[in-house]
């Protein structure tokens, strides 16, 4: 499965290229219909318009189709809603996320589960995309976990594997086939894949109480998920055995390497038999310590049956590469360094998997049908009125929302402290939207701010609603740097922002201003911030969907401020623990 974000037909050298590959250029689609290639995964860069995706989604189908095998593609995507979510929001509907639909479990069951992931289902389909890598089924145990977090249902391993059931069911009947990850469980890292590789110390029955066992009862459940993708971790419990790294580091496999994890346990004990795909093998869980062709080579080895993303194609160079990786792994498997009847299992088990599914669009032959189609389907009202019930189903009220509904309606000059200044601007903007008072707002961007003058902002206002993102935002997650670029000499890195954020809190304490403290994600930072507060909710999600540059909307921020201004109870319920202070009894 082949990474197409990026694509130069120059000179450009393969790491310098970011031209997006948003067209489909005749060396790819050569490529693809020569070596019959099985699938490939786009991103939000190969995404600028409803049109244009369709177009190069088919386009992609046809180069595979020219091919001697005419198969149709694989052609696959993350979009697991809230965080990760690859369709640019003001084109499809995002929905906000796992752990909002864990908080609404408890008065909702797996309603919002099934009901969102319909939705993503029917918007990748009207587009082309057939497979999503989704649903996560991390269970949640590390407060410190910079990579799953909200990414997951919570900390209960029965209801992650309820609600995750009830996705793969919805995606599937849309004919999008469900990738289960990142088997045996990526929850209780605090090392993130992408950038190292993490190392589980469970014992066997931890492993197999918490991490596996929502895979299993997926599995046993028969939802029968097309394909669960594998983790680049390493989990001694289950396989210790070794491998030499290219610096010369005798280091435990990684369970997408590991045959006692990848065979043995999912195929053989817990009886998946469907396909099995890796996580990107370009992550330095993997890239870091395996050259490309020990990668592939050693993923086969483990029965894993597609290996994603094992170079980047970014030039015709990199096409070159790529054949010299598929003459790697027939020579292997000419030498018995591969077995040839296990390969041709898995080659079995894909062409079973695309059989078993309408890959190709209902109107694949009417390209102007089917882009009116998709068209009337991406973020259209009934999709977005269930992407705004979940944001409000998911409020939850941690301590005193009441309380808070008291102070927002006796204020006139409310302080709002938010991790940048367009999540100011849509809590702001959807307070005034929602209320006939008007109130003077003084927003503070964690992203940059002059202490001095937050601080006589907060000594103005009648409430201050502080809001804090735990994991902090990600680069590519706040959009822009606007904020720095204004006050460039009070920016603050993400390490700096929550401990700026609580010495504000401080102050604020010190002054008499009463503050509702919002959690915006993981809602364990409010055991640090929660304390300072009157009251304190959590919303799990900070979508904006909507930013022309005046108008900024999110359903995270609308749904706050209804909880906020009493025009909607905070219903939700906390998926996961988090650690008591006095102030929250």
């Amino acid at each position: 499965m082949l990474d197409f974000r990026y694509y130069c037909g120059d000179s450009t050298a393969s790491e310098r290229c970011r031209t997006p590959m948003t067209k489909l250029p005749e060396a790819l689609a050569d490529a693809i219909s020569t070596h019959h290639i099985g699938g490939v995964i786009l991103f939000a860069e190969n995404i600028d318009n409803t049109e244009q995706i369709v177009a190069l989604n088919r386009d992609l189908q046809q180069a595979a189709l020219a091919s001697s095998l005419a198969a149709p593609l694989f052609i696959s995507v993350d979009q697991e809603g809230g965080r990760v979510a690859r369709i640019p929001r003001h084109l499809g509907t995002a929905m906000t996320g796992n752990m909002s639909i864990g908080a609404t479990y408890a008065k909702h069951g797996s309603d919002y589960a099934s009901a969102s992931a319909k939705v993503i289902a029917k918007e990748l389909r009207a587009v082309g995309f057939n497979v999503n890598y989704a649903p996560t089924l991390d269970v949640n145990m590390n407060p410190n976990n910079p990579v799953i977090n909200v990414r997951s249902f919570g900390e209960d391993p029965a209801r992650v594997a309820e609600l995750g059931g009830a996705q793969v069911d919805a995606y599937q009947h849309q004919q999008v086939i469900a990738a289960l990850k990142h088997f045996p469980g990526h929850g209780d890292t605090n090392v993130d894949s992408h950038t190292g590789l993490p190392k589980v110390m469970h014992s066997k029955e931890q492993v197999m109480a918490q991490d596996i066992a929502p895979f299993r009862a997926v599995i046993e459940a028969g939802h029968a998920p097309g394909m669960i993708m594998t983790a680049h971790i390493q989990y001694p419990a289950l396989d210790s055995s070794t491998f030499v790294s290219k610096q010369g580091q005798t280091m435990v496999k990684p369970a997408t390497m590991s045959r006692a994890i990848m065979t043995s346990l999912l195929r053989e004990e817990l009886g998946y038999q469907g396909v099995t795909i890796t996580d990107a093998l370009d992550m330095a869980g993997i890239s870091d310590f395996f050259t490309p062709e020990d990668a592939l080579i050693n993923t086969f080895k483990a029965g894993v049956d597609i290996a994603l993303m094992p170079i980047a194609i970014r030039n015709e160079q990199d096409i070159a590469e790529l054949n010299k990786l598929i003459d790697a792994v027939a020579h292997a498997i000419e030498r018995g360094e591969l077995e040839r009847t296990e390969f041709a299992q898995s080659a079995q088990r894909v062409m079973a998997l695309k059989a078993d599914y309408q890959l190709l669009p209902a109107h694949f032959d009417n390209h102007l049908l089917q882009t009116e189609l998709a068209a009337m389907t991406l973020g259209n009202a009934s999709h977005r009125a269930i992407e705004a019930e979940l944001a409000s189903a998911a409020i939850t009220d941690i301590k005193a929302g009441q309380r808070a509904t008291t102070l927002i309606k006796q204020a006139r000059k409310v302080a709002l402290i938010m991790p940048d200044t367009r999540k100011c601007m849509a809590l702001q903007q959807a307070l005034d939207h929602l209320s006939e008072q008007h109130r003077v707002f003084h927003c503070i961007s964690l992203q940059g701010h002059d202490p001095e003058q937050a601080y006589l902002d907060i000594n103005d206002a009648d409430v201050l609603i502080a809001a804090n993102a735990s994991p902090p935002q990600s680069a590519v997650e706040i959009g822009g740097m606007d904020d720095v670029s204004a006050l460039a000499q009070f920016a603050l890195n993400r390490q700096q922002q929550p401990d700026a954020l609580e010495s504000l809190l401080q102050h604020a304490q010190q002054s008499d201003t009463p503050v509702i403290f919002v959690s915006l994600r993981a809602p364990y930072d409010i055991t640090q911030f929660g304390a300072y507060a009157q009251a304190v909710l959590a919303t799990y999600a900070y979508n904006i969907d909507v930013d022309d540059g005046e108008t900024v909307q999110g359903p995270a921020f609308t749904a706050l401020a209804k909880v906020l201004l009493g025009l909607r109870q905070a219903p939700g319920e906390l998926p996961v623990t988090i650690a008591p202070t006095k102030v929250l009894r």
